[in-house]
Parts: structure tokens; sequence; C-alpha cells
């Protein structure tokens, strides 16, 4: 059985005529274009420790298989606001996991996407842990009640934008949770 232990976070920005070359230069510039990346879906390991980018990026091997969350965005469209998300919900009890969520869309501001985001994981931990909320009240006013409850001790987004390229080349964004042994 794996169980990673570790995770860190990351996020990069590619433009190119090719929509595969565009996704490899945001895998340069996020510093994962070395790994085989697995998609997986958005658990947070019980105890795992989240590590900085740079602590991470020494870990990783050429070629290794790398399991991560994956959030990714694309578009040719000249100047077409794009942006991709992971946000991060962790429980208080540390036996416990936490959740990672995937936000990609289309014309939201970087702080947009990334609140979003953070919204959805710390509200996909709040239902698991019995947190009573109002579904409809603000991701602001929602984040006091789920930190008052003692049961979530932390919750943040990584988060990358960019505007389509002017000259209409494919322009890719990526942000990525990196999990490791």
């Amino acid at each position: 059985m794996y169980v990673p232990t570790k995770i860190f976070f990351t996020k990069g920005v590619g433009k190119h005529k090719e929509y595969l070359a565009s996704f490899e230069l945001a895998l340069r510039s996020a510093g994962i274009e070395i790994c085989n990346l697995v998609s997986v879906s958005s658990i947070f390991p019980v105890g795992a420790k989240v590590i900085s980018r740079s602590q991470g990026l020494k870990i990783l091997k050429p070629g290794q298989i790398t399991h991560c969350v994956m959030a990714r965005n694309s578009t040719n469209e000249p100047n077409r606001l794009i942006a991709s998300s992971i946000g991060v919900a962790i429980p208080a009890n540390k036996t416990m996991y936490g959740y990672l969520s995937e936000h990609h869309p289309y014309g939201e501001t970087e702080k947009v996407c990334g609140d979003y985001a953070e919204d959805l994981a710390a509200t996909m931990l709040a239902t698991t842990l019995g947190v009573e909320f109002e579904a409809e009240k603000a991701w602001n006013e929602r984040e006091q009640v789920y930190k008052m409850s003692g049961k979530i001790v932390r919750t943040f987004n990584v988060t990358q934008s960019a505007q389509g390229d002017k000259y209409g080349l494919w322009t890719t964004v990526l942000a990525v949770g990196i999990l490791l042994p």
C-alpha cells in the first residue's frame, strides 16, 4: 500500500504554437517536466506534511512515476482569461484525511478562481466532518464558520492565471499538488 507522506504545490504557464508544447512549457515553468505524472483524485493523505516547492523539486528524479492532483486549462483565443487552481483543506485531527480540489475556469481572475477552489475543498472537508454551515453564504463567511468549528485547521489555494497570447499561440496554465512517498 502506497500512502504519500509529503506534498508540495507548484504552478506554471506555457505558451507555444502547438497545444502539447504549451503544456510542456507550463510543466517546465512549474519545475515538474521530468516526471511521468499520474493524476489522482482529491484526498489530502492522513498525516502528510506540506513541504516547500524547492524541497519537493529536490526529491524528484527524471522519469519518476509521480502522483499528482492537477488543475489545467488552455486557450489559443487571444486575450482570453484562463486560470487553474488547487484548493486545500487540512483537518485539525491528524488521523483524518483532508481534501484537494481542482478548478480550471475561463474568465475568472486569479483571486476568484483561487477562492472558489479553496471554498470547494473546505466545503468537502466540512461535510465529511459534520460541520454545519449555510451553503448560500459567501466563502469568507463560511471560512470563519469552518475554522471556528475547530475541525479544519488550514485552508489555502495555489492558483495560476494568464491571458491567451495576443497572437493566438496556445497558452496553458496549471496548478499542481505533487504527492511524494
